[in-house]
């Protein structure tokens, strides 16, 4: 016998592998087959040399170890296969009392793979939070995975859709500016990630696409799962590669994360069953050092003049920043106060000024205040930073414009401005703070108007407070109530529809941050992106999810993925067993209201069913206290309030 056996204990007891019967084991890495014929114990291979097929799993007939895909026969004890070639090899077997333990030649250290060193650059570029479903054409990927995990280096997160796996990763981005990878299987599982890396790709988060796929020489036969995925991500990724048996590994994932972080975009690497597991040849992990450069670009100087001469001239300039801006806030804030002139967000850069602010006007436009458009309306001069002018914003092209951005191709995108200004937006802002001394004079001070028309507009919502039809709680008051009970520092993730809309109206913001899924405007963003903030702040920073019944209805089944990693996101759920906004959109078009009516679950009840916390609320006079309970509640929540259709 091998001095190099090692001895693995496979069953406990052997009277419960009853005669005539196989059963399938795992000793070390390998899976085996016992077989339990005429009283004698046998270990054998347990893949079926024909396809793969488990022989654990067959049956003993007429004395033969039938495979259970193909019927194909094998000996019991010996592996034979009669007349054929391809008999099974068996294994050193021994009892010990009851217990059956079999001998395998003592495994060697792991040969460093493809994916191996592919990961470890990855790693090595920050990209550490991985979320995704393992299965069985991405395994040798997520072994490469759970090593740097084993080391403390990289986080993964398994979820149950990958649609919910793409929405966390764009979440990721837009809430940190780098990019985190998901992760499917081929077929299904990859095109699973369409609508989540589409909506990255609109709102320019950086992210990557990691994708199993079935072996090369398959491709193209209608093979199980077989997706041409290159070609499918061909319209949705900027980068789009095939992992080849003689790519150059690491320099290939060194190119996907650059064209994710440089170009905000989304990178897919597709990697074929057989190459995942190919030696690295000696093949070392890149870094991004000496690979990437400084991004802090100033602007033109000849821009920068023609601005700073239009800022002069203007009295009643304001601010308008988006989403692009949210790095930047405290230089354009600086700024605003040197000049005392009004900030006002898109709904995608909703929070980036306190609402308590002296100089905070809120959201502009339809999920916005009437403190916004009052000064828009009134302003002289917009000066509008990493903004995107979309129509749900509707900055209007009728006022004097110069517009700060960093990128070349969202400047005057729609419609010709006065000033364009192309930098970096903190190097550019604290350009313009040099001169903000000269800029100030002769400018109107609005802080008594921002005052005011905030008195005028609490006024009003007091009123829609006090609204009340029997027929649920109105999102006037839910948001109310969020206002002054919410975290002060929380991440909130918001989803679409009129939950969305009341949000960006009623919700005054302190120093939470907001995600959402803006250009495409997806239904079901904010549960995964809660995940996927969570990723990015772990337990240091409060994490709200806002839906409606319809959004959170498409991944319900994530709120035990919360639970498995003991998430502590609060989740709230407007319940009006309706598609509100779609019924809305029927009315105001002159349609039939048709098909928006939803049957749910009784979410508190659901997610108590999944180990978290769970309350429901009907009555107006209880939301807060269950609100401040739910809050208060350490682990992962759910709180339902039956909502008002019409009270939005």
């Amino acid at each position: 016998m091998s001095n190099n056996i090692q001895w693995h204990k496979v069953l406990d007891d052997k009277n419960k592998l009853q005669e005539g019967r196989v059963v399938t084991v795992t000793a070390g890495h390998k899976d085996l087959c016992i077989s339990h014929y005429k009283g004698k114990f046998t270990a054998l291979d347990n893949k079926c040399p024909h396809q793969g097929g488990p022989l654990g799993e067959g049956s003993i007939e007429k004395g033969l170890l039938r495979c259970p895909w193909h019927g194909w026969d094998f000996c019991p004890h010996g592996g034979s296969s009669g007349d054929y070639d391809d008999g099974l090899e068996t294994f050193e077997l021994k009892v010990e009392g009851d217990a059956i333990f079999v001998g395998l030649e003592e495994e060697g250290p792991h040969e460093e793979t493809v994916t191996d060193v592919m990961v470890e650059t990855m790693v090595n570029w920050g990209v550490n939070r991985v979320f995704g479903m393992v299965g069985h054409s991405n395994l040798g990927l997520a072994d490469a995975f759970r090593r740097q995990e084993d080391k403390g280096k990289l986080k993964f997160i398994g979820i149950r859709h990958e649609g919910a796996a793409a929405f966390a990763a764009s979440a990721y981005g837009k809430l940190t500016g780098k990019p985190a990878a998901c992760f499917a299987i081929a077929g299904p599982g990859s095109t699973n990630m369409f609508t989540g890396l589409w909506d990255a790709k609109v709102d320019r988060a950086p992210i990557l696409a990691l994708t199993g796929q079935v072996a090369t020489q398959v491709v193209g036969t209608g093979n199980f799962q077989e997706v041409d995925l290159v070609r499918a991500f061909q319209a949705v990724a900027e980068f789009n590669q095939r992992v080849e048996h003689q790519s150059r590994h690491t320099e290939l994932m060194t190119l996907a994360i650059k064209h994710a972080i440089l170009k905000r975009e989304v990178s897919h690497l597709t990697f074929p069953d057989q190459v995942q597991v190919l030696s690295a040849k000696g093949a070392k992990a890149q870094t991004p050092k000496g690979r990437i450069t400084s991004l802090t670009v100033a602007p033109p100087q000849e821009q920068l003049d023609e601005a700073i001469d239009k800022i002069k001239t203007a009295k009643r300039p304001v601010i308008i920043v988006g989403h692009g801006a949210r790095f930047h806030m405290d230089r354009i804030v600086q700024f605003a106060e040197k000049l005392n002139c009004p900030i006002m967000t898109t709904f995608k850069g909703k929070g980036l000024i306190s609402d308590d602010h002296r100089l905070g006007c809120g959201v502009l436009g339809r999920s916005g205040t009437p403190v916004a458009s009052y000064f828009m309306n009134e302003a002289d001069l917009l000066i509008v930073i990493g903004a995107s002018f979309s129509n749900h914003t509707g900055i209007t092209p009728k006022k004097p414009i110069i517009q700060l951005d960093f990128d070349p191709l969202a400047i005057a995108k729609f419609h010709k401005i006065e000033v364009a200004v192309f930098g970096e937006i903190s190097r550019t802002v604290g350009l313009l703070n040099e001169t903000s001394e000269d800029l100030a004079k002769d400018k109107i001070d609005q802080t008594e108007e921002i005052v005011a028309r905030w008195e005028i507009w609490r006024a009003e919502k007091q009123k829609r407070l006090a609204e009340d039809r029997g027929k649920g709680i109105s999102s006037i008051y839910v948001f109310d109530a969020l206002t002054k009970l919410a975290p002060e520092n929380a991440i909130m993730c918001v989803d679409v529809g009129n939950n969305a809309y009341s949000f960006g109206r009623y919700f005054e913001s302190k120093d939470q941050s907001f995600l959402m899924s803006g250009y495409l405007g997806s239904i079901g963003f904010a549960l995964p992106a809660a995940i996927g903030a969570w990723a990015a702040v772990d337990n240091e920073r409060p994490i709200v999810a806002v839906a409606g019944d319809g959004g959170l209805c498409q991944y319900l089944a994530e709120f035990t993925t919360l639970v498995k990693y003991k998430m502590p996101i609060k989740l709230i759920v407007l319940n009006n067993n309706e598609l509100g906004k779609i019924s809305k959109e029927q009315r105001a078009g002159g349609w039939d209201q048709w098909a928006t009516d939803l049957v749910n679950p009784d979410f508190a009840v659901y997610a108590q069913s999944c180990g978290g916390f769970g309350i429901k609320v009907h009555r107006q006079e209880d939301l807060k206290k269950a609100m401040l309970q739910h809050f208060e509640n350490d682990g992962p929540g759910l709180l339902e309030v039956e909502a008002d259709v019409k009270l939005i």
